[in-house]
């Protein structure tokens, strides 16, 4: 909670589709956003892809999850809310120490 000032290096809705596409191992992660929060949880939606769906794989719009190089989109930080951790929603002049990644900015 951020009372010892240590806090996590990841959002809770990062947290959320990591668990769900651990829960579901055949299905992709496209997105997701929050529904409904209390005093105590935050509830989140994770939009799944089922790369090897018929359906999936004939729409000319959604077929380029079903690469191979989307597997795992969540856990590498490639959906939205892993770009937000990342700092990669800053293009241009300030953004060149975010891209391709803060470490390997440091390593420069």
């Amino acid at each position: 909670m951020g009372i010892a000032k240590l806090k996590p290096a990841k959002s809770l809705r990062l947290i959320a589709e990591e668990r769900a596409a651990k829960k579901f191992p055949n299905m992709e992660v496209l997105n997701s956003y929050w529904v409904w929060e209390d005093g105590r949880f935050k509830w989140f939606e994770t939009i799944l892809v089922d790369p090897s769906h018929p359906a999936i794989q004939s729409d000319k719009e959604i077929n380029w999850i079903c690469k191979n190089v989307h597997h795992g989109r969540a856990f590498r930080g490639l959906t939205s809310a892993g770009k937000k951790i990342r700092g990669l929603r800053h293009k241009g002049r300030g953004a060149e120490k975010v891209r391709p990644s803060q470490k390997a900015a440091r390593k420069r």
